[in-house]
């Protein structure tokens, strides 16, 4: 069975990481967790750690950064470990840290990776949305999406979506010293690059849920 690693950036996280980590491992999938976190005040770190220890051992990794540098630099900082890890890993999927990313859809995506190069939890795709946002938000977002997709010409119907999955060779294919944004627009940037080298791309239909 291939192996893959879900990144999860973290930033004041401590009452959320034990319950994804949870959700994660409790999955029958051939999966470890790298934590990337930005030196938490509240010591989230520190919890990792501690169920490193306890409960997870060489499953669960972790990545203390010196400071908050947003979302973007901390995946690349995931990126870059993975990829220099010696046991190798087949794919790489970026979820949240509060459950806004549902670990249910994992499945799906491992699924999907054996025949696509990038896999992408899409609200705007047929059975995909959004759980308890006001018209005005889904509107922002969805008119957001639209006007990335036509201004890089690209057919990403969910183009800011951070929940995803890249296979390796994806990764090893970018430059990722070259990546400069962060935020919704880090995803953009990097779902460009993947769509530019014709990569295999596929939408898979997820319901984005408020953070708890």
């Amino acid at each position: 069975m291939k192996k893959g690693i879900v990144i999860i950036p973290t930033y004041n996280e401590i009452d959320n990481i034990e319950v994804v980590a949870q959700a994660v491992f409790s999955l029958d999938l051939n999966l470890d967790i790298l934590i990337v976190d930005d030196n938490s005040p509240d010591k989230t770190y520190e919890k990792v750690r501690e169920l490193i220890k306890e409960s997870y051992g060489d499953r669960l990794h972790l990545i203390v950064r010196e400071k908050k540098e947003g979302l973007g630099k901390a995946y690349i900082a995931g990126f870059k470990w993975v990829l220099a890890q010696p046991e190798g890993y087949d794919f790489v999927i970026e979820m949240d840290a509060d459950l806004s990313h549902n670990p249910k859809y994992l499945p799906r995506f491992v699924e999907a990776i054996e025949h696509y190069d990038l896999v992408i939890g899409s609200r705007y795709v047929p059975g995909g949305g959004a759980t308890d946002w006001p018209l005005f938000r889904k509107a922002i977002s969805y008119g957001g999406s639209l006007y990335s997709r036509l201004l890089l010409g690209v057919t990403i119907k969910d183009i800011t979506g951070g929940f995803k999955c890249f296979r390796r060779e994806v990764l090893e294919t970018i430059n990722l010293d070259t990546i400069i944004t962060s935020g919704y627009a880090f995803q953009i940037e990097m779902n460009y690059k993947v769509a530019l080298k014709n990569f295999r791309i596929i939408e898979v239909p997820i319901i984005f849920e408020e953070r708890i």
